[in-house]
């Protein structure tokens, strides 16, 4: 038994990929994979400190706030106003989320009409698409191409699209292609949803995740930018707590309150010791992100040397955990995947995962333990050189 609303979201795009794998590992092969982008390093001590302290206090056992706590609330602030220059209410333009996938995916109930559009980049990270079908909006896709450095081309969507849209979805740094934009971009995109009644909503997740002295900037640094946008961010990838589930939303009060009042019908917020952990990685010391991304570019660099060496074409990101590598010509990125796993065992993510404009590119991920990276980059250097 299943919904309608789950069938269109479609089948499974990597179940082949995932028999495959399955199929390699009865057979005894040490598979490698390449196509998870879960941070492998411990989250810093004195966050685990914090969470440790805060569930052996009997106050933080009982429900927590909807909104979040007000401490977490002002320390999520605070950490943009450093961050940014940005000054936030936190009372009234921060949200305390379970992980910022948790707020993508409700976001859409909470603006969105039935029948209503919500433009969706191509390749993107698949929940604004999947949210956008659960909440009974029409997602339209929004290609991304590499021409153009992976930035939509606003002015090419058909008037009779943006009649019927209220959501705009944008991720910088991107994921997956590892894009970049500056805050030039950010304005058009303001100044675009101002002229056309549209919800920027600004998936910020990989904003601490820069390489080469590159700092992401915010979309609500743009003036005027809290009229019309709100931007989702994560501790997840910043401090390493991926599976802690904590995150927070920023920006145009009227979103924001939207989004907490579905969110009181369907979920009862975040773990107390969670958010005080929480309030320790934005307020504590953000020396500890230096040693993360160094470990984070210097493995970029070997496997990019590594893919260069056997004459594939991966760029080198600016930022996010991933590289967004084309495959070699007259090959579908599904077909390379197969044969990458096939012939090294070693795990990459089918651009086509992420949307029909996905195709013809693989994602990799630099969430992998050193040894196993270069584990992985031998055997494709001996498969393929």
């Amino acid at each position: 038994m299943q919904a309608q609303r789950l069938r269109n979201i479609g089948a499974y795009l990597f179940a082949d990929l995932d028999r495959k794998q399955e199929e390699l590992q009865r057979r005894g092969v040490d598979v490698i994979n390449l196509g998870v982008g879960d941070p492998d390093i411990a989250t810093p001590a004195h966050i685990v400190r914090a969470m440790e302290e805060g569930a052996r206090d009997p106050q933080t056992h009982r429900y927590p706030p909807y909104r979040g706590t007000a401490e977490f609330r002002r320390a999520a602030a605070a950490w943009f106003e450093r961050r940014f220059d940005v000054a936030l209410d936190p009372d009234r333009e921060v949200l305390a989320l379970i992980g910022s996938k948790e707020g993508l995916a409700h976001l859409p109930w909470a603006v969105l009409n039935p029948g209503e559009v919500a433009l969706v980049p191509d390749p993107g990270y698949p929940v604004y698409r999947s949210a956008t079908i659960m909440a009974e909006g029409e997602p339209v896709a929004l290609p991304l191409r590499a021409e153009h450095g992976f930035l939509p081309d606003l002015n090419a969507i058909p008037p009779e699209t943006l009649r019927r849209a209220r959501i705009l979805f944008l991720n910088y740094p991107n994921n997956p292609t590892g894009a970049v934009a500056d805050l030039g971009f950010f304005a058009r995109a303001v100044d675009f949803c101002r002229r056309h009644g549209l919800l920027l909503v600004h998936d910020n997740a990989y904003s601490e995740i820069a390489y080469d002295g590159y700092r992401p900037p915010s979309v609500l640094q743009v003036p005027g930018a809290r009229e019309v946008a709100i931007e989702l961010h994560s501790l997840s990838k910043s401090y390493n707590m991926t599976g802690w589930r904590i995150g927070f939303a920023a920006g145009n009060a009227e979103a924001v309150g939207a989004l907490g009042t579905l969110k009181t019908n369907v979920d009862s917020g975040v773990f107390v010791a969670v958010q005080r952990a929480g309030v320790a990685a934005l307020t504590g010391p953000q020396d500890v992100l230096a040693p993360t991304l160094a470990i984070y570019q210097a493995r970029r660099d070997r496997m990019v040397a590594a893919l260069r060496a056997v004459g594939w074409n991966p760029p080198v990101p600016r930022a996010t955990l991933y590289i967004w590598m084309p495959v070699p010509d007259g090959t579908t990125s599904a077909a390379f995947c197969a044969d990458v796993l096939e012939r090294t065992g070693v795990v990459l993510t089918p651009g086509t995962g992420y949307g029909q404009m996905g195709e013809g590119f693989v994602r990799l991920s630099l969430t992998t333990p050193d040894a196993r990276i270069d584990e992985a980059m031998a055997r494709i250097r001996r498969a393929y050189g």
